[in-house]
C-alpha cells in the first residue's frame, strides 16, 4: 500500500527548464511555495475536484504555477488574480476557483482587487503566501516586510517612520462583512503545516459548498532573500513573524448555509442581447465578406474621436461583423491627444490593438505626424484638410484629403467632423454602408437632441465624397 505519493493534481515533472526525465523545481532551496503547492494539491485530490478546479496564478515567485498544477490554469496580470477569479467564478458556476498570490502581488499592486473581491463575497479560495519580501525580483521590501528587516530597498532595516508599518491582511480582510472564512497559518514546522492543511481544506470545502469568499494567509520562509539557512528561516517565522502576524482563525462561518443570494450570471445569449443592435437596426451589409479592417481614428480631445470609434464599431456589429474598439487618450482630455482603434473582421479578433492600421483617419496635423509612419503599406490615410496643412509623405499608401471640419460646420455642427470622417471611410473602404451609419447614429449618441444635426453631416459628407472624391 502506498502511504505517501505525489498528489495527482501535480504534474510528475517540472518541464519548463529541466531536461527529459528530470524533476527539478524553479523554487529556491528551503522555499515554502513547494510546501504550499503540495498541501493545496493534496486537498484537491482528497475532495476529488481536480476536474473543476481553476488555478489563478500570480506575478511573483509562483508565476509558473501552471507548470506544477495539473488543473485549469489562468496566468493573471500582476495583482489581478481576484479580478480574473471573479470573472471565472461568475462565468462557470461549477468551477472551484483558486487565487494564489504573494505579498507584493496581493498586498501591493493588487490591494484594490483583493479588497473588492472580498467585499463582494466572490466564490473563490484565496491563498496568500506571506514571506515578508519580494522574492522573484531579488529581495526588495514588500508590504508585509517586518519593521527593522533589511532588504535591498531598506538596507538599514524597514523604518515605520520612513516606510510605514507592515500590512496585516487577515486583520484587514476581517473588517469586511462578506468573507466567510479568514485564517492565518504557518509553515514553520510540521505541526503548523498540518494545521495549515486543515485551513486550506476548509477554504476549498467552502467553494464546493458555495459558501463564499475564503482567505488563508500562509506565513512562508524565503531563506535566500532572508540570507538564512532553511532551518534558521523557519525559526525566524516563529520568533519574528508570528508575533506580528498571529497564527489563528479570524472568522469561520463554515456552518452557515450556502449564500441564498448568488452573484448574477449572464448567459451567452443574454450577453449577445446586451450588445447587439440587430433589433434596433435593420440593415443590408455593404459587404458579406470583407478583408480585415484595422482602423485608427486620431485627433484631439473634444473632436469626438472616441465616440466616432464607438459609432463605427456599432455599425460593424449591426452588419454582423466581428469588431473591437480600444480608446486611448491623454490626461488633458479636451485639447489633449485622443485616438481609437477599431478592428472589423469576419473572423475572431485576437487582440484589439491597432498598431499598424490599414486605414487612418487623421483629424488634425499632429495626428498625421504621429501615425502616418504606422500605416501598413498599401493602406489609406484620410486627412482632415481643414486642420492638417501638410500633405502625407508616404508614397506606398493612398491618401484622401477632405475638409471634414468645414463639411460638418457647414452642415450645422462642427463637433460632428469625425462623423463625416466615418462616412468617408465607409465610402472609400466599402466595409460598411452609409445607411447603417444613419441607423446606428441614434443609438450611439447620448444627447438625442444632436441626432438630427449629425444626420445632416452624414448627408453632407456623402454628397461631398460623391461629388469630389468618387473614383479617385
Amino acid at each position: 500500500m502506498v502511504k505517501h505519493a505525489k498528489p495527482k493534481s501535480l504534474y510528475n515533472e517540472f518541464v519548463r527548464k529541466s531536461g527529459p526525465g528530470e524533476k527539478n523545481t524553479h523554487y529556491c532551496p528551503g522555499c515554502g511555495h513547494g510546501n504550499a503547492h503540495k498541501l493545496i494539491a493534496e486537498v484537491i485530490d482528497d475532495l476529488g475536484i481536480q476536474d473543476k478546479a481553476i488555478f489563478c496564478s500570480p506575478v511573483g515567485c509562483a508565476v509558473f504555477a501552471y507548470y506544477y498544477f495539473d488543473l485549469g490554469n489562468i496566468q493573471c496580470a500582476h495583482g489581478r488574480a481576484p479580478a480574473v477569479g471573479t470573472g471565472t467564478s461568475r462565468a462557470l458556476k461549477d468551477a472551484i476557483v483558486i487565487s494564489y498570490q504573494g505579498d507584493g502581488d496581493l498586498a501591493g499592486i493588487g490591494m484594490g482587487a483583493i479588497m473588492h473581491a472580498a467585499n463582494r463575497g466572490e466564490h473563490m479560495a484565496v491563498f496568500f503566501v506571506n514571506n515578508a519580501i519580494y522574492g522573484m525580483t531579488g529581495g526588495q521590501m514588500a508590504p508585509t516586510t517586518v519593521v527593522g528587516q533589511k532588504t535591498l530597498t531598506t538596507p538599514l532595516g524597514r523604518s515605520a517612520a520612513n516606510e510605514g508599518f507592515p500590512l496585516s491582511m487577515c486583520e484587514i480582510i476581517s473588517t469586511l462583512q462578506s468573507p466567510v472564512f479568514v485564517e492565518r497559518v504557518s509553515l514553520a514546522d510540521a505541526p503548523r503545516t498540518i494545521k495549515a492543511k486543515r485551513a486550506i481544506k476548509q477554504a476549498l470545502v467552502n467553494q464546493v459548498e458555495k459558501k463564499g469568499f475564503s482567505f488563508v494567509e500562509i506565513l512562508s520562509p524565503c531563506p535566500i532573500n532572508w540570507k538564512m539557512q532553511p532551518v534558521e528561516a523557519r525559526k525566524w517565522i516563529i520568533s519574528t513573524m508570528e508575533p506580528l502576524f498571529p497564527v489563528k482563525n479570524f472568522r469561520n462561518l463554515a456552518e452557515s448555509p450556502a449564500k441564498s443570494e448568488q452573484p448574477k450570471t449572464v448567459s451567452g445569449e443574454e450577453m449577445k442581447k446586451l450588445f447587439t443592435m440587430e433589433k434596433s437596426v435593420s440593415v443590408k451589409p455593404a459587404a458579406t465578406n470583407i478583408s480585415e479592417q484595422l482602423v485608427k481614428i486620431a485627433g484631439f480631445g473634444g473632436q469626438g474621436v472616441l465616440s466616432a470609434g464607438v459609432l463605427l464599431a456599432n455599425c460593424a456589429i449591426a452588419e454582423k461583423h466581428t469588431t473591437s474598439w480600444l480608446p486611448s487618450y491623454g490626461p488633458e482630455m479636451r485639447g489633449g491627444t485622443a485616438n481609437a482603434g477599431v478592428i472589423i473582421s469576419d473572423s475572431q479578433i485576437g487582440s484589439p490593438l491597432v498598431d499598424a492600421p490599414n486605414f487612418l483617419i487623421a483629424m488634425n496635423g499632429p495626428s498625421l505626424d504621429s501615425f502616418e509612419k504606422t500605416v501598413a503599406p498599401g493602406g489609406t490615410i484620410l486627412v482632415n484638410s481643414s486642420l492638417a496643412s501638410r500633405k502625407a509623405e508616404r508614397t506606398d499608401i493612398k491618401t484622401i484629403y477632405a475638409p471634414l471640419t468645414e463639411i460638418a460646420q457647414n452642415a450645422g455642427t462642427v463637433a460632428a467632423a469625425t462623423v463625416a470622417g466615418i462616412v468617408m471611410y465607409a465610402l472609400a473602404s466599402g466595409a460598411i454602408a452609409v445607411d447603417t451609419i444613419k441607423q446606428a447614429l441614434p443609438l450611439s449618441i447620448k444627447r438625442k437632441s444632436l441626432v438630427e444635426e449629425n444626420l445632416r453631416v452624414v448627408d453632407a459628407a456623402e454628397r461631398y465624397y460623391k461629388e469630389n472624391l468618387s473614383g479617385k
